[in-house]
């Protein structure tokens, strides 16, 4: 992978590699899951866990001397344990929990030791071979290191999927030797040694490559994702949805999408999302973990994180829902608002410019352009809390300073900085008085200039105009005189 990163840690549509196989587990609800870990041990384990499967533990294998080596450092939790142990690869991703219930069924129909998957490629390279004696039993297998050139001919190859009763593999992992070109603890080799023993051994032959390829390239996650996104894409379209442009759709193996609902180009749906039946996005949306009622529509550009968006809301264009936001249905949240820790009540709109953060608002409220909630003070990590009620009208400009609240029926007007609560139906101002200073441009200019502003003429004085005017003043003399 040429990364610092453990390789189970990459993600394929959104997940780290490890969390497909544990999800495939999920339903054959074994007695114990043990995840073997090494390198950036506590990562890994932390990635399984959030699986979660009841009773997954973990086991550190200190030092990578082999597969039957790490499998040996999770078995020592099980010398008590009497059944069958599974044995995956954590960069098999896409083994299906229907291929690993068919082993179990297969290896207690059969009455087996030991049982393998194995399939059949057309270019084995890299993977070990199954090696059968005349009668058609399984000998052994021979990784392709240590292979002869007819035994690399051998087509019939070694996924790595293994159920073996406990009481059998304990024995056989403390025979194993590092005698082979890589000078590791082979685990493959437990089959050889079964057979030689008289166990039974069974194999159940698959035909899907891709449920049994490993992770070893980027090339190979590229290609990984793009079948599984084409398989839950033709999944989806099979069930009713609509994806304008499936190409430019990015869609995670634990979404769920309602039937009727129209997805746009450019979108992203990680997570835990679902999404109603009836809503359309019109692209270039990214959203993880978000959940969307029915007959909704997320207009251009917006993300959303951890939000809840009830029915018959409409989101957008260019809005971001961070988490801890549910919004209660037909609100309407516009262009440029970004919510945070906000719940919003039926039918408010907040349409422009606007950010919501750590607030509650109650129904049926209009939000003007360029509302803030005002709710950190820069010196701790509490958040101060906004509460707005029903009906009420927040001017555009208005700035809600936390802790603070405004009740039902309230009026906030323009440019208002709000500090105080505000009782029922009031209605709450700040105006600065206004100023007119005439000749104000002119100055400055002058000032960044270093020109004196320019004086103004004398307004010419006509001796008609001086008769005109002069003759009524005579006239008012005359008349206070008398």
């Amino acid at each position: 992978m040429r990364s610092t990163r453990a390789k189970v840690l990459h993600e394929l549509a959104g997940l780290p590699l490890i969390r497909y196989p544990l999800a495939a587990l999920r339903a054959l609800r074994a007695a114990q899951v043990v995840v073997v870990v090494g390198h950036q041990a506590d990562a890994v384990a932390a990635a399984a866990r959030t699986a979660g499967l009841p009773g997954l533990t973990t086991a550190l294998q200190p030092q990578q001397r082999g597969t039957g080596h790490a499998v040996a450092c999770g078995a020592r939790g099980l010398v008590d344990f009497e059944g069958d142990v599974l044995i995956l690869y954590g960069d098999v991703p896409l083994i299906r929990q229907e291929t690993l219930a068919e082993l179990v069924g297969r290896h207690r129909a059969e009455d087996a030791d030991l049982s393998l998957l194995t399939i059949r490629f057309h270019d084995p390279k890299g993977y070990g071979r199954i090696l059968r004696g005349p009668d058609g039993r399984v000998v052994g297998i021979v990784e392709e290191k240590d292979a002869t050139p007819d035994q690399r001919a051998i087509t019939e190859v070694n996924p790595g999927v293994y159920c073996v009763r406990t009481s059998i593999l304990l024995p056989l992992l403390d025979r194993l030797r590092p005698d082979n070109a890589q000078g590791e603890l082979y685990l493959t080799d437990i089959v050889g040694l079964a057979a030689q023993n008289g166990h039974r051994v069974v194999t159940v032959a698959t035909e899907d490559a891709m449920q049994v390829a490993g992770v070893n390239t980027r090339n190979e996650l590229a290609r990984m994702e793009a079948h599984l996104r084409t398989e839950t894409l033709e999944r989806m379209m099979a069930a009713g949805v609509t994806f304008e442009d499936p190409a430019t759709a990015y869609v995670g193996p634990e979404v769920t999408i309602g039937p009727d609902t129209v997805i746009g180009p450019n979108v992203t749906l990680r997570g835990k999302t679902r999404i109603g039946t009836g809503c359309r996005l019109d692209g270039t949306a990214y959203l993880v973990d978000t959940v969307i009622g029915d007959r909704v529509h997320l207009r251009f550009a917006c993300a959303s994180e951890g939000a809840e968006i009830g029915d018959d809301a409409i989101v957008g264009p260019f809005a971001r829902l961070r988490p801890g936001t549910r919004l209660a249905p037909r609100v309407h949240i516009g262009n440029f608002v970004e919510t945070k820790n906000a719940v919003v009540g039926l039918g408010t709109k907040a349409n422009h410019l606007t950010y919501l953060g750590d607030c509650e608002i109650g129904p049926d409220s209009n939000i003007g352009a360029g509302t803030i909630t005002c709710n950190y003070d820069g010196s701790t990590k509490k958040k101060s809390r906004t509460v707005i009620g029903a009906r009420v009208q927040i001017g555009s400009d208005t700035q809600l300073v936390a802790p603070v609240t405004v009740a039902d029926d309230a009026y906030v007007g323009a440019g208002t900085t709000v500090t105080r609560d505000v009782p029922a139906g009031a209605l709450v101002v700040t105006r600065a008085p206004a100023r007119v200073i005439k000749g104000w441009t002119e100055r400055r200019r002058a000032l960044a200039t270093g020109a004196p502003p320019a004086a103004k003429a004398p307004a010419a004085r006509t001796k008609a105009k001086t008769t005109l005017k002069a003759a009524p003043r005579a006239k008012a003399r005359a008349r206070r005189k008398r």
